[in-house]
């Protein structure tokens, strides 16, 4: 778990034979590129994976399933309810888990959920804008 970092990580851990599932969390190994070269290391040399995560609003939980809906995630992962952490998750449509333990995986493009701006803007309680210098010719 928290020693895979990355591909490099996974590889040696598979080589040494200290790991028989791996836990990649896309935000321990630094998002989505990483995690899914952790994801293919695994799945050439036939080890399971499953998706850590736990404490996500809804914009992190709906990338972890994005993330566990690649071949390899075949193991029950952490991705939880909207409802479990949330009074109301700052995306749409919520994410429920039906009675069998499954999350149905939105069929629309990008992340397949939409994030409420506007529940945002009503949450922030501090607000600082950076600007990019001009540049000087």
């Amino acid at each position: 778990d928290e020693s895979i970092r990355n591909r490099r990580d996974a590889l040696a851990a598979i080589e040494m034979e200290s790991c028989r599932i791996i836990n990649i969390k896309l935000g321990r190994v630094g998002g989505f590129s990483e995690a899914v070269a952790v994801h293919n290391a695994a799945y050439e040399r036939g080890i399971p994976v499953w998706c850590g995560g736990m404490l996500e609003s809804g914009i992190g939980r709906s990338h972890n399933i994005a993330m566990s809906s690649l071949e390899n995630f075949s193991l029950p992962g952490d991705v939880s309810a909207s409802a479990r952490y949330w009074t109301e998750d700052i995306i749409e449509p919520e994410v429920t888990v039906s009675a069998t333990g499954e999350i149905v995986i939105p069929d629309t493009p990008g992340r397949g959920y939409e994030v409420k701006t506007d529940l945002v803007e009503r949450l922030t309680v501090r607000k600082h804008e950076i600007r990019a210098a001009a540049l000087v010719g």
